[in-house]
C-alpha cells in the first residue's frame, strides 16, 4: 500500500497498516518536535507556544498545554480552539482529527483516542489500525483521569467527570460521569449560583 492511499484511509475510517516504514518516518519528525516540547523549561513559554503552532494542525491564541504532554503525532491533525488549558499528562491518540473548541479544560491524566484497533486478532497481529474523529464542543470540561473514545462528540459546556470511560456522544450543558459514562443531570439554574454544595458564587463574571 503506497504512503498516499494510507494517508487516506488514515482519515476515512478505513483499515491501512500502521507500520509502514515511510509513515513511521513522518511520524517521527512529529515525535521530535514533541519531544522538544516536554524538554523546554517551565519559563520557556515562547519556545513552547512556537513548537505547539509547529506541532499542530491548528492552535488558537492562550492556550496551554502542561508538560508531559503525549501524542501519536505530536499534534499533527488536532485543532484547538482559544483558551484551551490542559493538566498533566494529556494523551492524545491523534492518527485522525479530533476537534477541540474554545475554553476547553483537561484535568491530569485524560485521553482523546481517535486510533484503535479492530477485535480481529489476524488483523492486530499484522498492526493493522483505524481512525474515527473526536470532536469536543466549546466550554467543556473533562476531569481527571478520563477517557474518550474513537468518533465521540461531547456538546457545549458539558462536564465529564473525573474517571469517565466516555463510550456515546454526550449532549451539551449536563453533567456526565462513570464507565461508560452517562448523563446524570443538566446544567441548572443552581449551578449559576452555587459552585459546591452550599457555597455560594461570590465573584462577579
Amino acid at each position: 500500500m503506497k504512503l498516499n492511499e494510507i494517508k487516506e484511509r488514515m482519515k476515512s475510517q478505513k483499515l491501512y497498516f500502521c507500520d509502514n516504514a515511510e509513515l513511521l518516518e513522518e511520524q517521527e519528525k512529529q515525535l521530535e518536535l514533541l519531544y522538544d516540547f516536554n524538554q523546554a523549561r517551565p519559563s520557556e513559554h515562547e519556545k513552547k507556544k512556537k513548537l505547539l503552532k509547529a506541532m499542530f494542525c491548528e492552535i488558537g491564541e492562550d492556550c496551554y498545554i502542561q508538560s508531559p504532554f503525549n501524542a501519536n503525532w505530536g499534534g499533527k491533525f488536532v485543532h484547538f480552539g482559544n483558551g484551551v488549558y490542559a493538566n498533566f499528562n494529556l494523551t492524545l491518540v491523534d492518527d485522525c482529527d479530533i476537534y477541540v473548541g474554545n475554553n476547553v479544560m483537561f484535568g491530569p491524566n485524560v485521553t482523546l483516542s481517535a486510533g484503535t484497533h479492530p477485535i480481529h486478532p489476524g488483523l492486530r497481529s499484522k498492526q493493522v489500525q483505524y481512525n474515527v474523529s473526536i470532536t469536543i464542543g466549546n466550554n467543556v470540561w473533562i476531569g481527571a483521569n478520563s477517557v474518550v473514545l474513537p468518533g465521540i462528540s461531547i456538546g457545549d459546556n458539558t462536564v465529564i467527570g473525573a474517571g469517565s470511560v466516555v463510550t456515546k456522544d454526550i449532549p451539551a450543558n449536563v453533567v456526565a460521569v462513570g464507565n461508560p459514562c452517562r448523563v446524570l443531570r443538566p446544567i441548572g439554574e443552581r449551578d449559576m449560583d452555587y459552585y459546591y454544595k452550599d457555597l455560594k458564587i461570590d465573584m462577579e463574571l
